[in-house]
């Protein structure tokens, strides 16, 4: 039993100890979890608080923003009310002011309407006041109505022309105060750059022969080598007594030159026979043809005009051969074609066209023995065909005035045609004609009414008019001056211009007896 005992206790102990452990520790982890719980809770506690005064501080925050807001809105609908309420008293007044100016307008519209029926009125009343007046005058003067009307227009057809004639002075002066000393600069400045030299030119080649002896070799038997050298060239060979040449002659300049060439080679060679003329005649003619291609291009390469057809290159080379008046028409239009590049440069237009136009205004002078009509008709239909513009078609047309020029070019291409034809020793004319021309040219000016006397002077460039001083006024003087030129313009042709110079005297006589 003890012993019982002594294992129970001793079993007992064994459990006890360790059970008092566990009691021991459970009471201490109790104490720790309080403690934990304790100190837990003040935190929470802290953390509520801090979170309460963030909290508390952010709505103050928010109060004050939406504050400010709500005032800075709060201010805005204030001026916003303030505007509405002005806009609002503005347009009342303006409403008002519509009304007033309604008013006003139906009372005018009521004048004007009385106004209106009162002019009606007096219109009726003029209309027969004015058919009574001359039921009268009718009566008083014995006269019809279409004599009236007869009458009544020649007073006025009177003052129209005495208007006229003042009109017409006062353009001319304006005209001539501006354009006259301008147009006078730029041709003056354009004459002294251009520096060119001439030579009159003959219809008729001549072909130096060594001797007499020649010339019976040249016509051949019975006139068989002249026969073939002519039906060859197409000229005419005429051997005569004048010693040491042969005279060779043609319409066609480019014939004649190419006649002579042959004829040179001919006598050079001295084998004159037709075999041979033929020969020599076939390799001119081709050497003709090189020449006249080779002359066009260089003219065109000297003015740098590029572009130009190879058909119009060829007649500008056919154009050296060719004179009018003496002048030799390439030089002519090289002339042309750089006096109208200085007045185009002048005025600041465009210097090629400007030289186009005027290189090209007496093209038609290359073909205008084979095509009938004038050379400028012949040149335009040439331009217009070969696509050259408008102004360059125009400026050849128009450059004798036969038809209306265009454009400025135009009018530039027939100032430079005429300065190069009037320059002295330019032109060449026969006795004959040119004492024709000067006679038609003051019969023309006698054939209007009041002139008493007209003299051509300074080689048939300027016609002095004296007029009848009782008949012509000192305005119809300048109308009459400007009748003749206008007439010359349109019945003559003449290199140039003309100056017409009208005078008029007024010369009184008395005698102290």
């Amino acid at each position: 039993m003890e012993l019982m005992l002594a294992g129970l206790a001793g079993g007992a102990a064994l459990v006890g100890v360790p059970f008092l452990w566990f009691l021991l520790k459970t009471r201490k982890a109790h104490g720790s979890a309080d403690a934990i719980v304790a100190r837990a809770r003040t935190e929470a506690d802290e953390h509520r608080v801090e979170a309460q005064k963030r909290l508390d501080a952010e709505l103050a925050s928010r109060r004050q923003e939406f504050e400010r807001e709500f005032q800075a809105k709060r201010q805005e609908q204030a001026g916003l009310e303030s505007r509405f309420a002005k806009k609002e008293d503005s347009l009342d007044r303006k409403f008002d002011l519509l009304n007033k100016k309604e008013g006003y307008l139906e009372a005018k519209e009521k004048s004007l309407n009385k106004r209106s029926q009162m002019i009606e009125t007096r219109e009726q009343e003029v209309e027969t006041l004015v058919d009574e007046e001359k039921q009268v005058l009718f009566r008083i003067t014995e006269l019809s109505k279409e004599e009236a009307e007869k009458l009544l227009l020649q007073k006025l057809e009177k003052d129209f022309e005495h208007e006229k004639e003042t009109l017409i002075t006062r353009a001319v002066d304006r005209v001539n105060e501006v354009v006259e000393t301008r147009s006078r600069e730029i041709l003056a400045t354009c004459i002294q750059r251009m520096a060119s030299s001439y030579c009159q030119e003959i219809t008729t080649s001549t072909v130096e022969i060594p001797n007499d002896e020649m010339k019976g070799r040249v016509i051949g038997r019975e006139g068989r080598n002249i026969r073939a050298f002519e039906k060859a060239t197409g000229v005419d060979v005429i051997v005569d007594d004048t010693p040491g040449v042969i005279i060779v002659s043609c319409f066609d300049s480019i014939r004649r030159e190419m006649a002579r060439r042959a004829m040179d080679k001919l006598i050079a060679d001295g084998r004159i026979h037709p075999t041979r003329i033929e020969e020599l005649v076939a390799q001119t003619k081709k050497e003709m043809n090189d020449l006249i291609q080779q002359e066009g291009k260089q003219v065109v390469y000297d003015l740098d005009i590029p572009g130009i057809h190879p058909k119009i290159v060829t007649l500008l080379g056919r154009l050296k051969f060719r004179t009018s008046y003496g002048q030799n028409v390439l030089h002519h239009t090289k002339e042309c074609a750089s006096l109208a590049a200085m007045i185009a440069g002048e005025l600041g237009l465009d210097v090629s066209l400007a030289k186009r136009c005027a290189l090209l205004h007496d093209i038609g002078k290359a073909i205008d023995h084979e095509i009938e009509g004038g050379h400028p008709e012949i040149g335009a239909n040439v331009a217009r065909r070969y696509d050259e513009p408008p102004e360059v078609v125009n400026s050849i047309a128009s450059h004798h005035n036969d038809v209306p020029q265009e454009s400025i070019y135009a009018v530039i291409t027939q100032a430079a045609d005429s300065i190069s034809g009037s320059r002295p020793g330019a032109r060449g004319e026969t006795l004959e004609r040119y004492i024709k021309r000067l006679e038609k040219l003051e019969a023309l000016a006698l054939s209007f009414s009041g002139v008493k006397a007209a003299n051509a002077i300074q080689a048939g460039r300027e016609i002095r008019v004296f007029v009848n001083s009782q008949k012509i006024t000192d305005k119809k003087a300048l109308k009459l001056c400007r009748d003749i030129a206008t007439e010359i313009e349109s019945q003559l042709t003449y290199p140039g211009e003309i100056r017409v110079t009208l005078l008029r005297e007024t010369r009184v006589v008395e005698y102290a007896r």
